[in-house]
């Protein structure tokens, strides 16, 4: 891979991965372009580091609070007064919802990682799945946002939310897509639906590529591509949140949802007349 490849498929990673387009899609999407059929699993690694900073950067008031929290409420569980601090503070229900929301997804990521896996193959499922992110995306955006919040969200709306990201390891089902609309839904206030979902995203994403390190081999490389690549992922994630933030405080999501059935739908017929 050279480094002009390495940076399209940075910027790739970057947008698609907050954007509601699903980056797993368009990854494979690029790797066919390229012809790239034995993708690198440590520049993998590397690109999921750079959307990890990417998210970091943009909420990292957010996340110190939520660690300082964490931290506290362990004190508050010693103590006999988990529940009532955790209904006082914010930042410590964010913190245990986020740990509550990403169960779902751990535990089918567990019990079904090879069946995810075997999906991974050729183009055509993907482009299925995109096809159904334009669905989900559209219907969603067909609901009045709620007024459900921080202060009014529930342990089931979490579970229910880290459901529908548990559904987004299938090919082509955008994680950050599922979840909003997953939220909206359940009549979560738009922007904090989105919010949310990017912050459920940053153990997601650790896990992901914490499991990616076991069988990740830095011999043989060039390093100049990562580099690239990496910088160019951190920047396009950064992008894209605040992108998408300002965008559905002010519009609907409808474009990407055209956008999604576009794109699987050429995709889906010339993989299928190509046999791809």
């Amino acid at each position: 891979m050279d480094i002009i490849q390495a940076i399209i498929i940075g910027l790739i990673q970057g947008l698609t991965e907050f954007l509601p387009v699903s980056s797993s899609a368009h990854l494979l999407f690029a790797q066919y372009f390229f012809g790239i059929t034995e993708p690198n699993l440590t520049f993998d690694v590397v690109l999921h580091f750079g959307t990890i900073i990417a998210v970091i950067v943009y909420f990292w008031r957010d996340i110190i609070q939520m660690i300082i929290s964490f931290f506290l409420s362990l004190i508050d569980l010693v103590n006999g007064k988990f529940l009532t601090e955790v209904r006082k503070d914010p930042y410590k229900k964010l913190t245990w919802l986020v740990i509550i929301g990403i169960i779902p997804v751990a535990v089918v990521g567990y019990v079904l990682n090879d069946f995810i896996e075997s999906l991974f193959v050729g183009i055509s499922i993907p482009a299925f799945f995109l096809l159904v992110t334009g669905c989900i995306l559209y219907f969603s955006q067909r609901m009045n946002s709620g007024e459900i919040d921080l202060n009014n969200m529930t342990w089931k709306d979490t579970l229910i939310v880290g459901c529908g990201q548990a559904c987004a390891l299938l090919p082509g089902l955008s994680r950050s897509g599922t979840t909003i609309a997953t939220g909206l839904f359940l009549g979560l206030d738009k922007e904090f639906a989105a919010k949310f979902s990017f912050i459920l995203s940053i153990p997601v994403i650790l896990g992901a590529t914490a499991y990616q390190l076991t069988d990740v081999t830095t011999s043989n490389i060039d390093v100049l591509p990562w580099i690239f690549g990496f910088v160019a992922a951190a920047i396009a994630g950064y992008l894209a949140i605040s992108f998408l933030l300002k965008l559905i405080k002010e519009r609907s999501l409808d474009i990407f949802a055209y956008y999604c059935w576009i794109v699987g739908a050429i995709i889906l017929v010339g993989s299928l007349v190509f046999g791809l």
